[in-house]
């Protein structure tokens, strides 16, 4: 048997990229990562998505956190929903967002050939590295949130944080049939410090993950061997 890292305590989908996400009971998980997740993005006339930071693939659009979106029924093969600051679906997302961002030139895009993620299908996240963030800026409200993992990982009383970074280059079963392989962690940006519903903004999360490890946190994880996730599951090194 191998180590145990931990229990899954929640499970995030964000069928929007860059927009804030939905809680999951549970979620089928193949090589592309959580079934839905940024399966859709805000798409330029540049065909640049929608994100917190300007890349070749992505364009900074703040705003978009403030939104929220979600499968209606948890049905996949349907669009998502978008939801305004104030919860309520709107009825068309493209002719929405081209008002909340004042651009015409953007639209509420299903992904193409080329892919919505940052980088890698699955993000894990571990509550000893979230408690040391919290720890680290005090007085900021802080939650998973701020780092959009798919997974939260309830770790044991004294794992230390970051203790992602020990898992790299190894294998992991989650629940009964989900395979992951962990490859390395997400350099953070300044989407960390936005502001998202009841998150205000503050540039004191980045600077500590700066200052602490190299703006690095999580672990980025491929897929081995598709499956499901569960709340509860536990993930084993294997």
């Amino acid at each position: 048997m191998g180590t145990v890292l931990g229990t899954i305590e929640r499970i995030w989908r964000y069928p929007i990229k860059s927009t804030g996400g939905e809680l999951l009971d549970e979620a089928a998980v193949d090589a592309r990562g959580l079934a839905g997740d940024r399966l859709y993005a805000v798409r330029d006339a540049a065909g640049k998505f929608g994100s917190g930071k300007n890349t070749h693939r992505f364009r900074r659009m703040p705003g978009l956190l403030q939104l929220r979106s979600r499968y209606p029924g948890g049905a996949v093969t349907k669009a998502p929903e978008l939801l305004a600051p104030d919860g309520e679906p709107v009825a068309d997302p493209t002719s929405y967002v081209r008002r909340y961002l004042d651009r015409n030139d953007v639209e509420v895009a299903r992904e193409g050939a080329v892919s919505h993620f940052d980088q890698l299908p699955l993000s894990v996240l571990t509550t000893a590295t979230l408690d040391w963030v919290r720890a680290a800026v005090p007085g900021v409200p802080v939650d998973e949130r701020r780092f959009r993992p798919n997974l939260l990982l309830r770790t044991p009383p004294g794992t230390p944080p970051f203790v992602e970074d020990a898992w790299f280059g190894s294998s992991a079963r989650v629940g009964h049939t989900l395979r992951l392989r962990f490859e390395r962690s997400s350099e953070r940006c300044v989407m960390t410090n936005d502001a998202q519903q009841d998150l205000p903004h503050s540039p004191r999360i980045l600077r500590a993950i700066a200052q602490a490890h190299d703006m690095r946190l999580d672990a980025l994880a491929t897929i081995t061997h598709p499956g499901r996730v569960r709340l509860g599951d536990t993930v084993q090194l294997t």
